[in-house]
C-alpha cells in the first residue's frame, strides 16, 4: 500500500463511509431498460455526432488535421474500451476448477491495477484492487480476478459501488461468502479540478464471510502490508 495511506483504518472501513455527494448503497449500475437496444456501431455514430457538437461549442476548429478525427476516436473509445463494461455481454466467463491441492488458506491477489471514470465528472479514477478469498472447494484462474475488476471498472463508476460489485460477483462465482476486496484509488475529480488535492486517495472495502471476523481481516491486511 502507499505510504500516504498507512494510517487509514482498513479494518473498520464500510461501504457507506463515503464523501459528500458520493452516497451509494445500491450495487447496480443505474441503466435504462432500453440501454442495449442500440448496437455498438449506432452508439458510436451518435456519440461521434454529439461529441463533435461539444467540440464545436467549445470553439475548436474541427477542420484542423489534429482534431478532425477526434469525435470518432472518442466515440469508439467510449463504446469499445472505456465504457465497455456497461454491456453484460462483455462480462468475463468465470470458469471454476476443483481445488486439487486442497489449499484451504487465504488466497490473495493484490495490486490489480485499474482505470475507471467518475460518473459525476467523467474524469479518471486510477487505482489498485486487492482481493482475497478462501476456497469452498473451487478456484478460478488468477487472470479472471483481473478481468472481473476491469469489467466493473470500464463504466462510469462510483468507487463504493465498484467495490461492492466486485465482491458480490466473486462471492457468486466462487460459491463462497469468504471474499474480501479493498480498493485504493486516486480520483482526478479531486486532484485535477475542484480542491486540486493531488496527495489524497480513497479507500473502500468489502468483507464477506470469515473476513468480517477480526482475525481473518487482520491476516488479510497484514499480507497487504508485505
Amino acid at each position: 500500500m502507499n505510504d500516504k495511506n498507512k494510517n487509514i483504518d482498513f479494518k473498520h472501513s464500510s461501504i457507506d463511509e463515503i464523501g459528500e455527494n458520493h452516497f451509494s448503497s445500491n450495487p447496480e449500475t443505474p441503466l435504462r431498460e432500453d440501454a442495449f437496444e442500440l448496437d455498438d456501431d449506432t452508439k458510436i455514430e451518435l456519440i461521434e455526432t454529439h461529441f463533435r457538437e461539444i467540440m464545436h461549442i467549445l470553439g475548436l476548429d474541427l477542420l484542423d488535421e489534429s482534431l478532425r478525427g477526434t469525435p470518432h476516436r472518442v466515440a469508439k473509445m467510449y463504446v469499445k474500451e472505456t465504457f465497455s463494461g456497461l454491456n453484460p455481454e462483455n462480462k468475463p466467463t468465470m470458469t471454476l476448477f476443483t481445488n486439487d491441492y486442497n489449499y484451504n488458506e487465504m488466497l490473495v491477489e493484490k495490486n490489480i491495477q485499474f482505470y475507471s471514470n467518475c460518473e459525476h465528472h467523467f474524469v479518471a479514477i486510477i487505482g489498485k484492487v486487492h482481493i482475497a478469498y478462501i476456497s469452498s472447494g473451487k478456484v478460478i484462474g488468477l487472470s479472471k480476478l483481473h478481468r472481473i475488476v476491469n469489467y466493473y471498472a470500464r463504466r462510469p463508476q462510483v468507487q463504493e459501488r465498484m467495490t461492492m460489485q466486485i465482491g458480490i460477483a466473486l462471492k457468486s462465482a466462487l460459491m463462497t461468502e469468504d471474499v474480501a476486496v479493498i480498493v485504493d484509488a486516486d480520483h482526478q475529480c479531486v486532484s485535477s479540478r475542484g480542491v486540486g488535492d493531488q496527495s489524497s486517495s480513497t479507500i473502500t472495502a468489502f468483507y464477506g464471510g470469515v473476513f468480517k471476523e477480526e482475525e481473518k481481516k487482520n491476516e488479510f491486511l497484514k499480507i497487504l502490508s508485505i
